[in-house]
């Protein structure tokens, strides 16, 4: 090729410009590299960090530089003390039953004209709607048969509006005596979409729409989307809710800390949520099966030293539909199977713990 020769680069005839020279690039050390900066009159020597003197700043603020609990929140929570599992006393479930087992599905309500969260698809999304509503019109019957034959009842995270929308529903619930949870007004909307005056009166109306239509007040929450504000607990605990479910933190209930009232959490998310499995995991029917079979080995066998729970979070719309509700069936018929199972639900495990370990957390909830 013809090329140009200049002074301190190569002009080549499609007119690109090569150096002639190296070009000398600069050093990045690699992460977690220290390194030294440049003496300076100023700046003096850079020194290492060292992570057992911290700066004093850092300890006379243990939530960050400068900052009060009003400003910024904490970094670690403070609803409950950290309690390693193996250092707690033992703990018994009713006739010494190792696991107490407790069916979760989710009732819910979903407007054909608002977005549902994480799916961003033009309005009206006719498939994510019609999808949902399969679980309203169909799933959740099935998924009653199932658990009749085990004779379970199930402890239902019910968004309210189901009540007035579906009644149904609540019927052959209160049939089965089944337990009901407030779980918002719809699954549209989180509870973090709202301020807070209106965090506290959607709770309050989700409490009184629950009780009116199902004849008794409900106790345990769990939140659309598991989503909270920073106070949701001391909300729900004021309008006289008594266990939480969005805390996926333990295999036993833990007391929390509210402004005022009590509150516990009980298990719920424990990894084998259908949503994820089935709809984010893309698992098979087979393979769900023999995860919930794996997951109740473990807590039965572990059980032996001290009480676990063990719940089912379901989807009617999910888990429900033809081709998977055999998977269930068949992972009930195994754990059903084993002696030392409490079949039980969410409200009688919060009301045993309360009655025979629970012990208030001291201090307030950020100290």
């Amino acid at each position: 090729k013809r090329v140009l020769r200049l002074r301190f680069a190569t002009l080549r005839t499609n007119g690109a410009i090569v150096p002639s020279f190296p070009i000398r690039r600069p050093r990045v050390p690699p992460p977690g590299c220290y390194t030294r900066r440049r003496r300076s009159a100023t700046a003096g020597k850079a020194v290492r960090p060292d992570p057992r003197h911290p700066p004093r700043d850092l300890i006379d603020h243990p939530h960050g530089p400068n900052t009060s609990h009003t400003e910024a929140p904490p970094t670690h929570s403070t609803r409950y003390d950290y309690s390693p599992i193996l250092h707690r006393p033992r703990l018994e479930w009713p006739g010494g039953a190792r696991v107490a087992l407790w069916l979760g599905p989710n009732v819910e309500c979903f407007h054909i004209d608002k977005a549902l969260p994480r799916v961003h698809e033009p309005l009206p999304d006719v498939q994510s709607y019609s999808l949902r509503d399969y679980g309203s019109r169909v799933g959740v019957f099935r998924m009653m048969e199932v658990f009749d034959r085990y004779d379970m009842r199930a402890s239902v995270l019910l968004n309210a509006e189901v009540c007035a929308r579906h009644p149904a529903i609540i019927e052959e619930g209160n049939k089965r005596s089944w337990e009901w949870l407030g779980h918002g007004m719809n699954n549209n909307t989180r509870m973090n979409a709202y301020g807070a005056k209106k965090e506290r009166k959607v709770i309050r109306k989700v409490r009184d729409l629950i009780t009116h239509f199902t004849g008794k007040a409900p106790k345990g929450w769990l939140g659309p989307g598991l989503a909270e504000t920073w106070d949701t607990p001391d909300y729900l605990a004021a309008a006289g809710f008594e266990y939480l479910c969005d805390w996926g933190c333990d295999d036993q209930p833990v007391p929390m800390r509210v402004e005022a009232g009590r509150m516990i959490t009980v298990p719920y998310q424990q990894g084998i949520n259908d949503i994820s499995l089935f709809v984010h995991a893309n698992h098979t029917p087979a393979e769900y099966h023999r995860m919930v079979c794996d997951q109740f080995d473990t807590l039965y066998r572990e059980g032996e030293r001290g009480g676990r729970v063990m719940a089912i979070p379901l989807h009617p719309y999910v888990t429900a539909m033809p081709f998977r509700i055999g998977a269930l069936d068949r992972a009930l018929d195994y754990i059903c199977s084993h002696d030392g199972v409490w079949k039980t639900t969410a409200g009688e495990i919060a009301d045993w713990y309360y009655q025979h370990y629970y012990r208030a957390p001291d201090g307030r909830v950020r100290e």
